[in-house]
């Protein structure tokens, strides 16, 4: 197990981070290219996406071949090069594995098409019910989650997109095949691993759900816990210093306890998002409303506290490439943008856990706001539009939705500075850029000492340097406050108060004994230090003593 708590992760989605060979799609030399600016930021690890060969048919998490690199992003050489080179920086790399589906493609699959009993196990291939769907379960990606395949009379389990056919975990032979994966990597000189949906490998049951979700029947079932188990004490759990995180979808904190308690030798850390679903109306995701500020506090001061308590280990983020901007969702994108950035980053920096930096996040990028259906490339975007035109939304509601709530806002290509193609490329991007990369570029940040990079460079700075923020208790603050999002730290006799104005307008808090603290971060040059203390728009500030 690796010493996580003060470290920092930075996420990349290699398509659009930055591209070398002329092809408008990011590259593996790219990634190269950009190491000084990562260890110049302060990072630990660097998170990427999958590089591993695939049809791109859901942006590379639909995986044909888990052992090459697909030729888009590299080779293995170029791959050997980046390890080496970010080892020189002290940077370690993490790699993103989806475990719980293979694409189509992959030779497991087409051997089950075969119908090669072996290879079908690997596999859920079920009949049909009374000339029914085995079960009612949707796709998350719209539609019913299983594909007939008319040769067997039988249809495949795809949780996600059609060419996405989940694994069988309670099949030895599969978990056997993904351990050898993961031990291969490791002997690669890989040092960290994000699980993809790991928490629906379960399924325990094939029923129809009343809802017609089906999540009870494969969400945080029992054996996902020694699942886990198997693959840490056979994998990952044998190498010093390597860390992992498994991304949760629709999770209990209960269960992230168990998935991250030390002792049950699981994993190191999770991703839950409940606190990015609380602008989803009626918990729908392709709605628009504002967010629920209330309900975004309490969820993120229950997993805060609940984690504590049951020894568990958060992952601290706002932004990553599957949820839209967070300084466009949560903070203001044009008349505070900088302000409320850096609210953002403090509110989610000084808490307990490891906090994760998504491309483009440190320099305030924004949503794109496109304007036409042909400028998004995203698969269940698109689904999404199809099915919001089909229930006969207008057009321009439709619009506002996806602008919201698309994740190609978070996929746009990296903005490096005011030349064309913002520096992501010499040719046009695969995905058409932000349009306000003039103005919002990494080169203009790196010139201003105030800039939101400057800013989350501090930030990572504090972390490494008081074991308050990287080891200190959660405890909440100012809970019933309408505007402000606060709470407190406490490591031996030292004391952290962090607060943030979630609002763009002056608000009021009543801090006791003020003056005895330092200020050690906040998002303006002065403060006017008063018991009672006004906070300017989107001001955050963290006291000390």
């Amino acid at each position: 197990m690796a010493d996580f708590q003060n470290k920092v992760i930075y996420q990349i989605y290699p398509k659009s981070f930055c591209d070398t060979n002329h092809d408008g799609i990011g590259d593996i030399n790219g990634i190269i290219s950009k190491l000084d600016y990562l260890k110049e930021l302060g990072i630990d690890m660097i998170w990427m996406c999958p590089i591993f060969a695939s049809p791109q048919r859901d942006s590379g998490y639909d995986i044909k071949d888990y052992y090459h690199i697909d030729p888009i992003f590299g080779t293995m050489e170029d791959l050997d090069h980046l390890i080496a080179e970010a080892k020189k920086r002290d940077i370690d790399l993490m790699f993103d594995m989806v475990f719980n589906h293979t694409s189509t493609e992959h030779v497991w699959f087409q051997e089950a098409l075969k119908g090669n009993e072996k290879y079908k196990n690997y596999y859920f291939f079920k009949k049909g019910k009374d000339g029914k769907l085995p079960t009612n379960w949707d796709s998350k990606f719209g539609g019913k989650a299983w594909k007939y395949i008319p040769e067997f009379d039988e249809y495949y389990l795809h949780l996600y997109d059609e060419k996405q056919a989940d694994l069988n975990w309670k099949n030895e032979e599969v978990r056997n095949e993904l351990i050898k994966i993961i031990n291969y990597w490791l002997d690669k000189g890989i040092r960290g691993f994000r699980f993809d949906v790991i928490n629906n490998i379960d399924k325990r049951e094939f029923k129809d759900s009343p809802d017609g979700l089906g999540k009870q029947y494969y969400c945080d079932q029992p054996k996902v816990h020694d699942y886990l188990h198997e693959l840490n004490t056979k994998s990952f759990g044998l190498v010093d210093g390597t860390i992992t995180v498994g991304e949760m979808s629709a999770t209990s904190v209960e269960n992230c306890i168990g998935y991250t308690r030390p002792h049950n030798k699981e994993l190191d850390m999770v991703f839950s998002f409940h606190h990015l679903k609380v602008d989803y109306m009626n918990k729908e995701k392709w709605t628009s409303m504002p967010f629920e500020f209330q309900e975004l506090k309490d969820l993120l001061h229950t997993w805060q506290v609940k984690m504590q308590e049951g020894n568990g280990w958060n992952a601290l983020f706002w932004n990553c490439h599957d949820q839209p901007r967070s300084v466009s969702r949560f903070g203001n994108d044009k008349e505070y943008r900088k302000e409320s950035a850096k609210m953002l980053a403090t509110a989610i920096h000084m808490m307990r856990g490891t906090p994760y930096i998504y491309q483009g996040e440190e320099i305030g990028m924004t949503n794109h706001y496109f304007t036409d259906i042909q400028q998004y490339q995203d698969v269940e975007s698109i689904n999404a539009y199809h099915i919001l035109k089909e229930k006969g939304l207008d057009g321009k509601d439709i619009h506002k939705i996806l602008q919201e709530k698309s994740r190609d806002n978070s996929r746009t290509p990296m903005q490096w500075n005011g030349s064309l193609n913002g520096g992501f490329s010499d040719v046009k991007p695969w995905l058409q850029l932000n349009q306000k990369y003039k103005e919002i570029n990494v080169e203009n940040d790196l010139k201003d000492s105030d800039s939101i990079f400057r800013y989350y460079q501090k930030l990572i700075q504090l972390r490494k340097t008081y074991k308050i923020i990287s080891e200190g208790t959660y405890v909440p603050y100012l809970e019933e406050h309408d505007s402000v999002f606060a709470y407190k730290r406490y490591y031996q006799d030292e004391e952290l108060i962090v607060v943030n104005n979630f609002y763009g307008k002056n608000i009021t808090v009543n801090i006791p004994h003020i003056h005895e603290y330092k200020v050690l971060v906040s998002n303006y040059q002065e403060q006017d230090l008063q018991e009672t203390l006004t906070l300017r728009p989107y001001e955050t500030i963290a006291f000390y003593k």
